[in-house]
């Protein structure tokens, strides 16, 4: 609908009023931003905009998964955009710790906020908060075609109106014969602009909410809503503009083809295609992922930030969970046929995967820590020994830098204590789904951590409450002629055959099916044999083989180490 002149003419006046120093319009923005030419057709640019007001949640890697996924494989373009308007709220550090998870989770960007007050590309600035000028010229276009308006309400005013719609169970908003300023005349805004009195600039909606639209979301299909009637926000108080506005702003002239975000926000989807259309903008495609859900008794419940550690990135990083075992794992919740391609494709990572929207469950994604640890196993066990150590030190030389000086004392010691059942192994040990468990898994390995523990912690008694035969002085017995007898030159069948030979003289026995049968026969079987060595060398119940971490230990630790426990038994 055409305004009148003597309207139109009044709104670039209030326009002018309001934004005396604006001197662009929107068609020198687009000169400035122009389109992604470079691309070829069908290239998808996509973007994660998180906001610095806390710690880098879960959900941002669930998010820029699929962002980078889509854009990788489009050959498109994946940018961070930092949404830094709520400044009341925002957490010193913050920025860093969103890149930190990106970097270590191999999910950094192409184009965009690529660390604290650094940037590149051409459609920058990528932080909000420095786009200040950009939305100012989109807010006084909207001003001079009569679609903004400035609210002089008070935030008292607005509660009371708000309570009493509440009260009323009228649905609260700011629509309608409750939006006060919206009503007034153009005469009385330029009278009350021009007299100075404070006031936020609002949209001015042409919609009803007994209309519908609809849109089409590339996960979940056709969607009907009802039409927006809200006259939204545009720009606050301290003049940085409200989500609504600056991603309206934000995703036209950076040419973002695809918003992924959060089914929270389906919503707003309503305003912004409104906001789109006002701005004359074409809008973009609108995908939203479902929530990231975990188990809490019976029932299920969204990942929530003040509850559960797993919401923090960085409890995976300090944790030392391996990236690719996190997006593996990642992907199967995303992708419903992911987990049916990696079954046939084993040698192949999510990277090859070709990645469908949808294929987007609809109904929430059920984090399973125990899925995800298992998957983290399998990706530990493809590495050999040096890419084990190398990867261990990364993470210990900022999250246990004590562990990281005693590996780092020896490297070459220290990479054949990884290499056990890993290197040129038949079958790989798979006891590691992170790096903090490492020093746990290996401990027995490092005498200075070994001692330390055994001041407080001595297992061997343990074996007795396993099987009542197993009495201190059986177990002192085993140790005694069996370190006598241990020659760190045998084979390893040479090994085992002197070690059955001393069990079967002390009363063990060394066939597992005869024991099975008749256990009262025995003192015990050739495994509990072993365990007691086991125990006595490495103060653990399970371990790698212990032939091989004797052979590494070597007889001079392994005998002391069996004497020390003969001592104190």
């Amino acid at each position: 609908m055409e305004m009148d002149k003597d309207y139109e003419r009044k709104c670039y006046e209030l326009a002018y009023l309001i934004f005396p120093d604006v001197d662009e319009t929107v068609d020198d923005l687009e000169i400035k931003y122009p389109e992604r030419n470079e691309l070829k057709q069908g290239a998808m640019v996509t973007r994660i905009a998180p906001s610095p007001t806390g710690m880098a949640h879960t959900g941002t890697l669930y998010q820029a998964m699929v962002d980078k996924k889509l854009a990788n494989q489009s050959e498109g373009v994946f940018y961070v955009r930092i949404e830094d308007t709520d400044q009341k709220r925002e957490v010193e550090g913050a920025v860093e710790e969103i890149m930190k998870g990106l970097e270590y989770f191999n999910l950094m960007p192409e184009e965009g906020v690529i660390g604290k007050d650094k940037e590149k590309g051409y459609y920058g600035p990528y932080t909000q908060s420095q786009r200040k000028e950009i939305y100012r010229v989109c807010a006084k276009h909207l001003v001079e075609i009569g679609r903004a308006y400035p609210c002089f309400c008070t935030p008292e005013m607005l509660q009371k109106t708000h309570d009493a719609q509440v009260a009323n169970k009228i649905v609260p908003g700011y629509y309608g014969v409750y939006a006060k300023c919206r009503n007034r005349s153009i005469d009385e805004a330029i009278e009350r602009v021009k007299n100075g009195e404070k006031f936020i600039l609002r949209f001015r909606s042409n919609g009803s909410h007994l209309n519908k639209i609809t849109f089409m979301d590339e996960a979940r299909g056709k969607i009907e809503m009802a039409e927006n009637d809200e006259d939204v926000v545009l720009i606050k108080s301290d003049g940085l503009p409200t989500y609504h506005f600056a991603h309206v702003c934000d995703d036209h002239f950076m040419h973002t083809t695809h918003v992924i975000r959060g089914e929270e926000w389906l919503p707003s989807v309503p305003k912004h295609i409104q906001l789109f259309e006002a701005m004359g903008f074409e809008a973009p495609h609108y995908v939203h992922t479902p929530s990231i859900l975990i188990k809490d008794g019976d029932s299920k419940r969204k990942l929530s930030k003040r509850k559960d550690k797993i919401a923090a990135v960085a409890y995976f990083i300090k944790s030392g969970y391996p990236a690719e075992g996190v997006n593996e794992y990642l992907m199967t919740i995303l992708n419903s046929d992911y987990e049916m391609w990696k079954s046939k494709n084993k040698d192949k990572t999510y990277k090859d995967f070709e990645f469908k929207m949808n294929k987007m469950s609809s109904a929430g994604s059920l984090l399973d820590i125990p899925k995800l640890n298992d998957l983290c196993k399998e990706e530990v066990a493809k590495l050999n020994s040096q890419e084990l150590l190398d990867r261990v030190l990364t993470w210990s030389k900022e999250y246990s830098k004590d562990f990281y000086d005693i590996l780092n004392r020896d490297l070459e010691y220290s990479k054949k204590v990884f290499g056990i059942e890993r290197d040129n192994a038949t079958k790989i040990r798979k006891d590691i789904y992170k790096w903090e468990d490492v020093e746990e898994t290996f401990r027995y390995f490092f005498d200075d951590i070994y001692a330390k523990e055994l001041e407080t912690n001595r297992i061997i008694s343990t074996l007795t409450e396993d099987k009542a035969t197993l009495t201190p002085e059986v177990m002192k017995n085993v140790l005694d002629k069996y370190s006598k007898e241990y020659n760190e030159n045998d084979t390893k069948d040479e090994w085992f055959a002197r070690m059955k030979e001393v069990a079967q003289n002390l009363g063990f026995c060394v066939n597992m099916k005869e024991y099975k049968a008749n256990p009262e026969n025995f003192v015990g079987s050739i495994a509990d044999f072993s365990s007691i060595i086991r125990v006595a060398v490495t103060n653990k119940k399970n371990t790698p083989d212990i032939y091989e971490i004797m052979q590494l230990l070597g007889r001079g630790r392994t005998i002391s180490r069996m004497e020390d426990t003969i001592a104190k038994l």
